[in-house]
């Protein structure tokens, strides 16, 4: 789907650079000279894109609209207005536009574009930098198979891919979008009782990461459901009953679940504070 597409970047930060990566490097396989990327501050950045991988630069959001076939808007939710401002007048049905802001609606940026424009909605996460993103793909109204098929092959470079309706966005955000930090946080809870219990920093660092990423890796490759591996591990009357009875009486889960619905409630005002 991809083959001979030109995509343009607007933005140059952690994004942009995880996705630069991916499309270069992955089975999707994007050549370099057919990525431009533009950045509106931090010069230094673009060039060190271009010198790592190729890719040509601009300071110009216009001229990036105007030579990509997909265009991927990674900047701060705050100024994509401005991005808008720049590329709106220019950007043709021929053209998709793809936006990682978080916040920023489908419907928001094509009020703000002049030609019925296939938009589609982003939201992945930081482990897109190694290649292990969930990221949510809704797509808006002038959307068809062809575009949410780019914008899949896109992703998949750095992760896992899933289609969701708009709607779903701000609960995505809470779970897989702040995710890896609840998970970081659990991380850094198992290293600090290794450490307590004995262990060497190292130790209880190299265990703690290994012990996440095993448990994971069991979810995802056997794709049974997590209650059923728990209770696998945990024996009536033994070591890891007595630990979870522990996060039981503390309310580990439902604080979890907490934690969700707060962060897609913050997404749900930030959007309405933006648009």
């Amino acid at each position: 789907m991809l083959d001979m597409k030109k995509i343009g970047i607007i933005g140059a930060g952690s994004m942009s650079h995880a996705l630069i990566k991916g499309l270069i490097n992955s089975k999707v396989n994007i050549a370099s000279e057919h990525i431009l990327v533009t950045n509106k501050n931090k010069i230094h950045r673009l060039h060190y894109l271009k010198e790592t991988y190729g890719v040509n630069i601009t300071g110009s959001n216009k001229k990036v609209a105007l030579e990509s076939d997909i265009i991927i808007i990674a900047v701060k939710p705050n100024d994509v207005k401005d991005v808008l401002n720049d590329i709106g007048s220019v950007l043709t049905q021929n053209q998709l536009l793809i936006s990682v802001a978080a916040g920023i609606t489908t419907e928001y940026i094509e009020k703000n574009l002049e030609n019925r424009v296939a938009v589609i909605r982003a939201m992945p996460n930081t482990s897109c930098h190694v290649n292990e993103s969930a990221t949510a793909l809704a797509e808006g109204k002038w959307c068809k198979t062809k575009h949410l098929e780019m914008a899949t092959e896109i992703f998949s470079s750095v992760g896992r891919v899933l289609k969701v309706k708009e709607s779903a966005i701000d609960a995505i955000t809470g779970l897989s979008g702040s995710g890896p930090a609840y998970v970081y946080l659990l991380m850094e809870g198992l290293i600090e009782a290794g450490i307590v219990s004995g262990l060497s920093r190292k130790e209880s660092f190299d265990l703690a990461v290994q012990t996440v990423l095993g448990a994971a890796k069991m979810a995802r490759e056997t794709g049974e459901e997590p209650t059923l591996l728990r209770k696998k591990v945990t024996s009536p009357n033994g070591t890891t009953e007595a630990g979870i009875k522990v996060l039981e009486q503390k309310g580990f889960k439902e604080s979890l679940i907490l934690a969700v619905q707060n962060a897609a409630n913050r997404s749900k005002e930030l959007s309405k504070m933006i648009e």
